[in-house]
């Protein structure tokens, strides 16, 4: 039983926040940083619900820069491709939707970090992935801890801590199509002091091509992290630490909503219509926070941050054609109408409307957690209590310019000043407040949870650009509070086999532009499992089950609701999810000068429906852009300090695009089903410097991965890439 009492130990040594916290088996006075929600992956084992972490080595062995390549290799988590690099993430947990990533607990550091998370929770900034040093998912009753959506789970992405010794890193990588990315950080600490200084360049020509236009369809990414860390002497009765974050971003990308009609993809994937050859993302991001940390003792620690997101864009792409929307010119094209495809082929027309979708996002909040570990009647407790008050707002001052299409080519006409919808502000205030206590029964954890959220927005409209005449009778206002209550339990069954079981209750915000009888997302959500860990073999299986007694859907362009609104929130009814997850990770073979073959799979079935719809909804509906079957498998061989290599298959079954693929007699949209294949290779050529290889889609097979938000859109083509990263 050596192996259990281990697992005992280690979980009751750690706080259930923060295994970063200061335990009584070791002083970590210069790491008291609350950033992990997990910690390592020995630490899911105890955990009453699905737990995944990818750390630093997990993600240099491929180095991905994309975050949907990235987490395929955890089950239960969706993704929907849009333009081939992950620049717009399209993530949900365990059916929960994916569009923009809207109903995810998305944190950096243990922060929230979309652009506004209450108001406008659509994730339009991403943190960059080719930056971070680990990722974690949460599943299941504990994310009542890590609100507000609490429907599919939690993705934290941790940032390069400040190394306690000197410590540094470039990395230098080109590739295809004009792939650039350069990775440089440098850290250490001096007695009471440490700091860091990050940056990350990431850019590409991109690999489409726009008719009739020489203008690239790549991007240019940058990102600038920097930290200071003062931490309390080691002969300090109480440990303190105060650090302070420092982070901005950039980014400008030739990327368009316009995609292609099914004719047209099947000719040439990486055609792009001249229609959308002005098409350009600029975008800007700054994050400022400050966190305090204090262990009492051994036993009792503090934990707060005060934070601030600033996130302005200007996304200038093609809206509308001679009033209609560049969807339904799409659809109407792929019904045979001449006239559609001619527009699209480059024929002369009028009214071509290019929108500034140009927006302001702002985000603070201060938020603290009390950790503590104490005995009551024998039982050995670890309660956790938090508190955070936030503040968000999205203003769109979003003006069109007018075009003709004359020969093929865009010429200016005029600009539309922004009115009503496209010239308003969306704010939301909402207080959130947790208690999580962690039970030690022998060999059972028992883990109940309790989550508090009170949240109220408000949206404001104006009739003319100067803001001097409000639409009062547009404004909405909405106020919801809910609490919300969940139990989990794991069984240490024996030293390799331990059994999970949880049930929770999953909510939504509606978002800033919500009605006053609009009504967060709502569900009752279960799981089931077993977990199985012997020295270099982990495994899991997990059933879950959600009942949904609202969905609630955030309007927006890219994912547009069943009736077509672009703004707002709308109910669709009620349904049902089920499924299942399955995770391995073994070394299958070990030869002698330390070789060894290590191999890592993922699967998730999903089965999900309406099982009473609302207005634009019926019973028996599918969910959209919902695969039933994901597969990832990794395989690999490597002898250690010396060379690596892995290939990596990933399976996406078809989606469907809408809600009414299982209708009678609906000619549905669905994707294709694909598989793609990855190779990397790794070759230490010193201690201290590597050598590396990589191509993304092996095969070059590109299918139909999403019709959203308007056409076919391919995945990314066969790329290949080589590196070098020196430590020092």
């Amino acid at each position: 039983m050596q192996y259990k009492r281990t697992l005992l130990a280690a979980a009751i040594g750690a706080t259930l926040t923060t295994p970063v916290g200061v335990s009584a088996a070791e002083d970590k006075s210069t790491e008291l940083e609350s950033v992990e929600i997990i910690g390592d992956q020995e630490n899911s084992f105890t955990l009453g619900g699905s737990a995944h972490v990818l750390d630093e080595e997990d993600l240099e062995e491929k180095e991905y820069s994309d975050i949907h390549r990235i987490m395929r290799e955890v089950p239960g988590v969706y993704f929907r491709e849009e333009e081939g690099y992950g620049l717009r993430p399209n993530i949900g947990i365990r059916g929960s939707g994916s569009g923009r990533s809207s109903k995810i607990s998305l944190m950096e550091d243990g922060i929230l970090m979309a652009p506004a998370p209450y108001a406008a929770p659509s994730a339009y900034y991403f943190p960059t992935a080719g930056r971070m040093s680990g990722v974690e998912v949460l599943k299941g009753p504990e994310t009542l801890r890590h609100g507000p959506f609490t429907v599919g789970g939690a993705v934290n992405l941790l940032s390069w801590p400040i190394p306690e010794d000197s410590e540094g890193m470039i990395n230098m990588e080109i590739g295809e199509y004009g792939g650039q990315r350069g990775h440089f950080r440098y850290g250490a600490t001096e007695g009471q002091w440490g700091y860091s200084l990050e940056t990350h360049h990431n850019a590409s020509n991109g690999f489409k091509d726009v008719d009739r236009s020489g203008r690239d369809t790549g991007f240019d990414q940058e990102d600038y992290v920097a930290k200071l860390r003062w931490s309390s002497a080691p002969e300090a009765e109480i440990k303190q630490s105060v650090q302070l974050k420092l982070q901005h971003s950039s980014e400008v990308s030739n990327m368009s909503y316009l995609g292609l009609t099914d004719d047209d993809f099947s000719e040439d994937p990486n055609r792009r219509y001249g229609l959308s050859a002005l098409d350009q993302m600029d975008k800007d991001h700054d994050s400022v926070s400050l966190q305090h940390n204090i262990a009492f003792n051994e036993a009792w620690s503090l934990h707060s941050t005060i934070y601030q997101n600033e996130f302005a864009r200007d996304w200038f792409k093609v809206d509308t054609v001679n009033g209609t929307e560049i969807s339904d010119l799409v659809q109407n094209a792929n019904d045979g109408n001449t006239n559609a495809i001619g527009i699209l082929h480059g024929d002369d027309v009028n009214d071509v409307n290019i929108k500034h979708n140009n927006r302001e996002y702002e985000a603070r909040g201060v938020q603290s957690e009390l950790n503590g570990r104490f005995n009551l009647a024998g039982v050995e407790h670890e309660l956790v209590s938090g508190l955070r008050f936030h503040q968000d707002e999205v203003d769109r001052f979003q003006p069109i310019e007018v075009y003709d299409q004359e020969n093929g080519s865009l010429v200016y006409d005029s600009t539309t000043q922004p009115t009503g919808s496209n010239n308003r502000i969306d704010e939301a205030d909402a207080l959130s407040a947790w208690l999580v206590d962690r039970v030690y029964i022998d060999d059972v954890i028992l883990t109940g949870s309790l989550r508090y959220e009170d949240i109220e927005t408000e949206s404001r409209r104006w009739a003319d650009p100067g803001r001097t005449n409000e639409m009062t009778g547009d404004a909405k206002e909405n106020q919801v509070d809910d609490v919300l209550a969940g139990l989990g339990a794991t069984w240490l069954l024996d030293d390799h086999w331990s059994v999970l079981a949880g049930v929770h209750q999953g909510f939504a915000p509606p978002g800033g532009s919500a009605s006053k009888d609009d009504e967060p997302e709502e569900s009752i959500n279960y799981e089931t499992g077993v977990r199985y860990g012997r020295d270099d073999v982990r495994a899991e299986v997990i059933a879950f089950y959600s009942d949904y007694s609202n969905v609630a859907v955030n309007c927006t362009v890219a994912h547009p609701c069943p009736d077509g609104s672009t703004s707002g929130t709308q109910s669709e009814g009620e349904a049902e999810i089920q499924g299942l997850e399955a995770s391995m990770e073994m070394v299958a073979w070990e030869g002698g000068s330390d070789m060894r073959a290590p191999v890592r799979l993922s699967y998730t079935f999903t089965d999900a429906e309406y099982t009473q719809g609302g207005d634009d909804i019926r019973k028996g509906d599918n969910f959209r852009y919902l695969p039933e079957n994901l597969l990832s498998l990794t395989l690999g061989l490597e002898e250690r300090e010396s060379w690596s290599t892995s290939l990596s298959a990933s399976y996406t079954d078809e989606m469907c695009s809408t809600n009414t693929c299982d209708r009678s007699g609906v000619d549905d949209m669905r994707t294709d089903d694909y598989v793609v294949l990855d190779w990397a290779g790794t070759w230490h050529l010193t201690p201290e410097v590597e050598l590396y290889g990589k191509v993304d889609n092996v095969l070059d097979d590109q299918e139909i991965v999403s019709r959203s938000p308007a056409g076919a859109r391919p995945n990314k083509p066969r790329t290949a890439y080589i590196g070098t990263r020196l430590r020092f």
